[in-house]
């Protein structure tokens, strides 16, 4: 089962450990998913904020 995230500093620390993130863009909202070895998370967020997250992230990056 995924694991949904609300704080942003932890959603930074686990992308560390991240084999690749996948986004989601929806309507107004945009959905951040971290795939590790044991589990998914994800962090729902504004598309501003969303892309200075991406920026920020060095494992792979999956376009929906």
């Amino acid at each position: 089962m995924p694991k949904e995230i609300f704080d942003e500093e932890k959603f930074l620390e686990l992308a560390e450990f991240a084999i690749h993130c996948r986004v989601k863009r929806v309507k107004d909202v945009v959905k951040l998913k971290l795939r590790t070895k044991k589990r998914l998370y994800t962090y729902k967020t504004d598309p501003i904020t969303a892309d200075r997250l991406v920026r920020g992230l060095t494992c792979d990056i999956i376009e929906l």
